[in-house]
């Protein structure tokens, strides 16, 4: 009887899902984007729920972890680590196929985080089964990975070996890939063609076999490229594209898509792509595009609820953080379009208005390398501090020799939007850093450079107490499990390593 009133007690003091829900507002920054909403789909499509269906457990099924994008994987050391070991390392093939764009080669590019799975027994018993292409070394926790030689990768966890056979994934995959937390689909994004059409798919992890491909022939951008990680919010399944369009998909049982609704855009006349991936807070996803404009939408309506602009190109995926009950987004534009000299625009805006709260600017250049213009700012996900570091959040931006390195590590004061320290890379870096607390809560940092240069800094001060010299460009982000992390690289490297 006790036990019952206490459940009583609590569903009284959980808020509804009315009460939870934002409001369908459009601000007037929302003015300036014209905007339809294509409806294909005639049943209801409201949000079923607020559920992060991502931050369930320690498994890793999305780019940084779970709907805020807060990269929140829960890593831990014990002490002061001192030592990056690497646990393993797999190859991937090198393929030497031309594209539009060049030969893409093997490892994994930009975001390129792998995924963390962990089976359960009546699951493994299914796929075992089901007939899915398994091998000896298939095991519960398994990494997933899609690379540039247009292949996925499955490997076991702990031994780094093949745990089942590659997916082909039919053209070059840049972005991260996604993987249902209800159903055993695999989402994943196409980056540059091979030959074939370019899209979105999905894969049955049981099969192995490509049961959705999307390629819109009515979005008002062309190019239908993909790098955005999708992720599932109250049922529905929601993906931005390089077309400019972001789409709403009904989930059916069995895991098949349908197609239910599609925000389209202009601003200014043009049509910008997305290659940030969607965040989330409640009922509003936030994305931004290669124009440099911060979209809020309304999941429910697909609507825009503010707009705001910054500076220039934003590739990089924004990240949602309550602080004394407040959302608040972090985000950060390139120097692209400004041209060769310019300034990342580092901003804090109020998540429910897009209201700036302060900005940050970090003078960087555009270099030209050899085949190619490298872009400067930042390129990958602001890490939010954690611990010690709770007042702080840290961006990896590519100063291009506008300081006193190529690359570096900025940590900036979540109040104030002042610098607190940074760190110098050797080179430029788009990885996204991740982080790690100790038994007395202060937080570490592992990241990478391009030039392969893995470092292992302490958030509070910035002292690099490591590093680990690969060779390989670090384009990747890294997925973080306990003490370890996965990631992968410009070439053919995978690796694990152990934070000690």
């Amino acid at each position: 009887m006790a036990g019952a009133e206490t459940l009583a007690e609590a569903a009284v003091g959980k808020p509804s899902l009315e009460e939870l829900t934002l409001p369908d507002t459009i601000y007037e920054s929302a003015s300036v984007i014209q905007y339809v909403v294509e409806t294909a789909d005639s049943l209801p499509a409201p949000l079923s729920d607020y559920d992060d269906r991502y931050a369930r457990d320690e498994q890793v099924l999305t780019f940084r972890k779970n709907l805020l994008r807060n990269a929140d994987f829960g890593g831990r050391v014990t002490g002061t680590p001192q030592e990056i070991e690497v646990a393993w390392c797999y190859s991937t093939p090198y393929s030497e196929e031309e594209t539009e764009f060049g030969e893409w080669g093997g490892g994994t590019g930009w975001t390129g985080q792998p995924l963390y799975v962990r089976w359960s027994d009546s699951e493994i018993d299914s796929l075992r089964r089901g007939g899915a292409p398994l091998t000896a070394d298939f095991g519960p926790e398994e990494i997933m990975v899609g690379s540039l030689c247009g292949q996925a990768y499955f490997l076991n966890y702990h031994t780094g070996r093949p745990s089942r056979s590659p997916l082909d994934l039919h053209n070059v995959v840049k972005g991260t890939m996604s993987k249902d937390p209800d159903f055993r689909n695999l989402y994943v994004g196409q980056g540059v063609s091979k030959g074939e059409p370019l899209g979105c798919q999905a894969f049955d992890l049981l099969t192995h076999e490509r049961h959705f491909f999307f390629a819109d022939k009515k979005s008002w951008r062309r190019w239908q490229a993909c790098d955005s990680s999708p992720v599932v919010v109250g049922g529905w399944l929601f993906w931005p594209g390089e077309n400019g369009s972001l789409y709403k998909f009904r989930r059916v049982p069995g895991g098949r898509l349908v197609l239910c609704d599609v925000l389209r855009y202009r601003i200014g006349g043009a049509a910008p792509g997305i290659e940030s991936s969607l965040c989330v807070y409640r009922n509003y996803g936030f994305f931004c595009d290669n124009h440099g404009h911060v979209l809020c939408v309304n999941l429910n309506t697909m609507k825009p609820v503010w707009h705001f602009k910054n500076l220039d190109d934003s590739d990089a995926t924004i990240v949602c953080r309550e602080e004394g009950g407040i959302p608040y987004l972090y985000t950060a534009c390139e120097v692209d379009r400004q041209g060769d000299e310019g300034v990342c625009r580092f901003v804090k805006l109020r998540a429910l208005d897009g209201r700036q709260v302060w900005e940050c600017k970090i003078p960087c250049t555009r270099i030209q390398l050899a085949t190619k213009s490298l872009d400067g700012g930042m390129y990958s996900t602001p890490l939010p501090g954690q611990g010690d570091c709770e007042q702080l959040i840290f961006a990896n931006v590519c100063r291009n020799n506008a300081a006193q390195g190529r690359g570096q590590l900025t940590a900036i004061d979540t109040a104030t939007g002042s610098i607190v320290y940074t760190v110098a890379y050797s080179n430029f870096c788009w990885s996204s850093p991740v982080g790690f607390l100790n038994e007395q809560n202060e937080m570490f940092i592992l990241t990478a450079d391009a030039y392969g240069v893995v470092y292992l800094i302490r958030g509070r001060d910035g002292k690099v107490l490591c590093t680990k010299e690969l060779g390989d460009n670090v384009e990747s982000s890294p997925c973080v499990v306990g003490n370890t992390a996965v990631v992968g690289c410009r070439g053919t490297k995978i690796y694990k390593f152990v934070i000690k």
